[in-house]
């Protein structure tokens, strides 16, 4: 019987995320529905707040707001790709943690034939679905607010704020993996999340921060906010949308290698 078990190297990737398939959906099953409340009732009082009440006394200016007639369409899509990286961010500090050092969840998957890039895989899936049920919720809430240009906006605005949570994914992940005590994550959202999350353009052009509009424009987040935006507005510059793909596509890649790396070695630690 036991010659008859695949050693770990045998095991195929897709077969060992597969194989935790279930654990991860009694987990949504469990928490689902404060997902969806929180995928709601979060970005609603954002847009409330800054769309809408905020919005009406900002004058809708297309030459100053990249395109946008009014102040709603200009800040939702940023909103979207920045909500994004929080979701992603706070499904891979604490609960990494949690796994690693806490539950040791991750001790018993690797006490079977699953190695760290299918444990990875799995949990990296998992919030990918998340991701894929904040932003298509968040979509689907605006667009009865005519934020969105034309018919194919929000589906490819929707894949770019995906793809700039999970690239925020892996690369907090692979953080998370070499921090051994979860004070760390204080810095982490302080001197990164917030600044990232005010100052990538958001909230207004990233031209008004003048001599500092080019380092918001080295950011992973800047790209997924421009991306979002050109393609909600139907104002796509197409080789700059090149560019921001290719980043976060980097971004992503990157993540993951240090993300598999640093959980093989956090658990032979």
């Amino acid at each position: 019987m036991a010659s008859a078990l695949p050693r770990p190297h045998d095991l195929p990737f897709l077969e060992g995320v597969r194989r935790q398939a279930d654990y991860w959906a009694i987990l949504w099953a469990r928490t689902w529905r404060g997902v969806v409340a929180s995928s709601f009732l979060s970005p609603f009082l954002y847009v409330l707040a800054m769309g809408v009440l905020l919005g009406g006394f900002v004058e809708a200016d297309p030459d100053q707001l990249e395109g946008a007639t009014s102040y709603l369409a200009f800040v939702v899509p940023g909103l979207i790709a920045a909500h994004a990286m929080q979701t992603a961010v706070s499904e891979t500090t604490y609960p990494v943690m949690g796994m690693i050092k806490w539950q040791r969840t991750y001790e018993s998957m690797l006490a079977t034939p699953l190695q760290a890039r299918h444990v990875v895989g799995a949990h990296l899936g998992s919030v990918a679905l998340h991701l894929a049920a904040t932003c298509g919720l968040y979509t689907l809430v605006m667009a009865p607010f005519g934020v969105f240009e034309s018919w194919w906006g929000p589906f490819l605005a929707f894949a770019s704020q995906v793809l700039t949570g999970m690239a925020f994914a892996t690369l907090v992940y692979a953080f998370t993996t070499r921090l051994y005590s979860e004070e760390g994550f204080g810095v982490l959202f302080r001197l990164g999340v917030f600044p990232l999350f005010l100052f990538s353009g958001a909230f207004f052009p990233v031209s008004n921060l003048g001599g500092g509009a080019w380092v918001a424009r080295l950011t992973p987040l800047w790209h997924g906010v421009n991306l979002s935006r050109m393609f909600a507005l139907d104002n796509v510059t197409w080789w700059l949308a090149g560019v921001n793909v290719a980043v976060l596509v980097a971004v992503l890649l990157l993540g993951w290698r240090w993300a598999v790396s640093g959980l093989a070695k956090r658990m032979l630690s």
